[in-house]
């Protein structure tokens, strides 16, 4: 339990915020595919179909849900990697393939395989922004340095824009002394980076930490996020608040944007005079967000200009 229920049930969230969000699913296992309900041996092309060029990413991306999309994996990933040793710019394909939708969308969330490959590779150069989700064992801060290693060096060589945003707590107790005390490594850690030029410099430990939640664990074998399947558990609130502070976020930065451009006595950026899909009037400090239910979606889905699935019944 990690990333791709982190990806899942954050993107859903912000779905049912009114955000427009797109996931992909990078990982061979297509586990984020499942958790959505859809069956990857029925897939055809999707992310590999978008890596090897075969087809475009906006023809590949399924409605899933309301303002949810999601580009689906299948087996035929584990291919990839090698068909595409001899193709010059491997490692950008993906992020050329969302420019073609990168204005139609408010949120693109990758699920990485958990191998430091070219699948990955792709992933970190497609993405401006990591948040790693991590369990606070031993095992699990080995891999948190070589994933940190990876992303500097994609920051250097291939994007620029890469930081590492935040790390979020996943299985966290509280009560136990060895969470507690990867947390304390880590935020000193962290600490030490500040005001250097490293990618990780700015990150921070979310200050929301996932509990441990056995329906968080049950969810994906109905093919449900954890909104639908119980959305009244510690596993529901967790991810709504993380959700909730990545939306924040999003908001603040575009004010930001507005602010200074308006100092500057230039034009704002296209999107900062979007009204929230909350319908809130953001006067002084913003007003908290309103979460509505997370529905599921009917047999008929709606039109889009995009390709569309419908949701299987799991009962």
């Amino acid at each position: 339990m990690g990333k791709t229920t982190t990806v899942v049930n954050i993107a859903a969230a912000l779905a049912a915020m009114g955000a427009k969000v797109v996931v992909v699913d990078l990982d061979p296992q297509a586990h984020l595919t499942i958790h959505l309900g859809l069956e990857p041996q029925n897939i055809s092309g999707g992310a590999y179909g978008v890596l090897i060029k075969e087809a475009g990413f906006a023809e590949e991306i399924l409605l899933v849900r309301p303002n949810l999309w999601l580009l689906p994996a299948n087996i035929d990933l584990v291919g990839a990697e090698s068909e595409l040793v001899s193709v010059v710019g491997r490692e950008t394909i993906l992020r050329e393939a969302v420019k073609s939708v990168e204005d139609k969308f408010d949120y693109l969330m990758i699920d990485c395989p958990p191998s430091l490959g070219l699948l990955t590779l792709n992933a970190l150069a497609a993405a401006d922004e990591v948040l790693i989700p991590l369990q606070p064992h031993f095992l699990a801060l080995q891999g948190f340095g070589r994933l940190l290693q990876t992303v500097e060096l994609v920051n250097k060589r291939i994007n620029p824009d890469l930081k590492v945003k935040g790390i979020l707590l996943c299985m966290y107790d509280s009560r136990a002394s060895l969470p507690n005390e990867v947390r304390a490594d880590i935020e000193h850690f962290l600490g030490s980076a500040r005001g250097t030029n490293c990618a990780w410099a700015k990150a921070q430990v979310l200050p929301t930490f996932i509990r441990r939640n056995i329906k968080l664990a049950e969810a994906p074998s109905y093919g449900q996020t954890i909104f639908e399947y119980e959305r009244n558990c510690h596993g529901a609130e967790d991810y709504l608040k993380v959700a909730e502070s990545i939306h924040n976020q999003f908001q603040f930065d575009i004010q930001s944007d507005t602010e200074l451009a308006q100092e500057a006595n230039i034009p704002a950026p296209a999107d900062a005079n979007l009204e929230s899909d909350t319908g809130a009037e953001h006067e002084g400090d913003k007003p908290p967000i309103e979460i509505k239910a997370i529905p599921q979606p009917d047999r008929e889905v709606p039109s889009s200009e995009f390709t569309q699935t419908t949701q299987p019944d799991t009962e």
